[in-house]
């Protein structure tokens, strides 16, 4: 398909009342600096598994359970141990701020040797580290897997991954972990968006609501937040009206194209600059074909064949598309799909409007 694109000042720009801005809470573009969640990691077993655990091969799996075994006054080396119905697992959780001792969280469990299927199995006691070393919390508890296999040797199927499962509150928090927040101290709202101008108005909305000076800007990621002294033993208090502040986030005109899938995503009011652009589809197909000659019956020759190429070149008419002055990235798309433009076609489009300087956004491709 030929498309040529003209976007010029045809039509007289229409007066169009400005949609009613709600603005953001503070909660949804930034957090507080400490007050975070932290990742645990755990080394199991997984008993009870119908035949589908670890192999002999998986000589770490035998010894785990003969240790675990001698903790319990059993003593079997790990050579006389057949651990088909036990696999060993891998513990991942994360442990969300202020979870007080007996709160229950989430584990995923993923096998780590060669078990075939962790339906079925129940983790033994395991307790679940964080970076530092310390234990945070312990996990036991029935796994429950998103897949399953059925059938046997070459007669069989599998649904999902079965040798990755979880434990819906496997894990009982014995830790608090530790605070971001602390009184009478300075506390840091970090954006989740670095952004210079949505830190600078958020600096300004604090200083609005509790006083000038309260609050200052120390990069285009980071506001410093101090303490007022009337706030100073409520500083939970504070940190929920902060969160509950209003401000008009600000963020740069981005478009995100993800050439493997055909996909296009771009924020409104993304404006085009007049501009004109010649897509031209042109198909070449190149054909060969075998000719075959053959002798007269009784008569001396070879059968032979001859190669017949044929060149074929296809370009359709071009197609015209007018769009008003103040055009945005969204009239483009939708004027390119009336036409049938494939998103492959609006990817090129749009990329091309980029290196002609027509178009005022990142283009960042996945």
């Amino acid at each position: 398909m030929t498309l040529t694109l003209t976007i010029a000042a045809l039509f007289p720009l229409m007066a169009i009342a400005p949609a009613a801005k709600s603005g953001t809470r503070v909660k949804e573009i930034a957090s507080i600096e400490g007050v975070r969640d932290n990742q645990l990691l755990g080394y199991g077993l997984v008993v009870g598994l119908n035949g589908t655990g670890d192999k002999r091969q998986t000589f770490f799996s035998a010894q785990s359970l003969a240790n675990m075994l001698d903790r319990m006054g059993v003593q079997v080396a790990p050579s006389a141990m057949q651990v088909r119905n036990m696999a060993a697992v891998m513990l991942t959780a994360n442990l969300p701020p202020y979870a007080q001792p007996g709160t229950r969280i989430d584990v995923q469990v993923s096998a780590i040797g060669d078990s075939s299927n962790l339906q079925g199995g129940t983790l033994i006691l395991t307790p679940l580290k964080a970076a530092n070393g310390e234990v945070f919390a312990v996990a036991q508890g029935a796994v429950v897997t998103g897949g399953f296999v059925a059938g046997k040797s070459g007669n069989s199927t599998t649904v999902n991954h079965p040798t990755a499962g979880r434990i819906p509150n496997g894990a009982i928090v014995e830790r608090t972990p530790p605070s971001g927040i602390k009184p009478g101290d300075r506390i840091h709202l970090q954006l989740r968006m670095a952004d210079f101008t949505t830190s600078a108005r958020l600096a300004s909305v604090v200083n609005q609501r509790f006083g000038d000076g309260t609050a200052r800007c120390e990069s285009a990621g980071m506001v410093s937040v101090g303490i007022p002294p009337d706030w100073t033993q409520k500083p939970v208090e504070f940190v929920a009206e902060i969160e509950g502040l209003t401000l008009e986030a600000d963020r740069p005109a981005r478009i995100i194209i993800n050439e493997r899938t055909g996909t296009i995503t771009a924020g409104s009011g993304i404006r085009i600059r007049p501009a004109a652009i010649l897509h031209g589809n042109l198909s070449i197909a190149v054909e060969t074909t075998l000719d075959v000659s053959q002798p007269a019956p009784l008569a001396a020759g070879q059968t032979v064949t001859k190669p017949s190429v044929t060149v074929a070149a296809k370009e359709e008419p071009a197609k015209s598309i007018q769009l008003k002055q103040g055009a945005t990235v969204e009239d483009l798309v939708r004027a390119l799909t009336a036409v049938g433009s494939t998103p492959r076609d609006i990817i090129a489009i749009l990329q091309n409007l980029k290196a002609a300087g027509a178009l005022d956004a990142e283009i960042e491709v996945l």
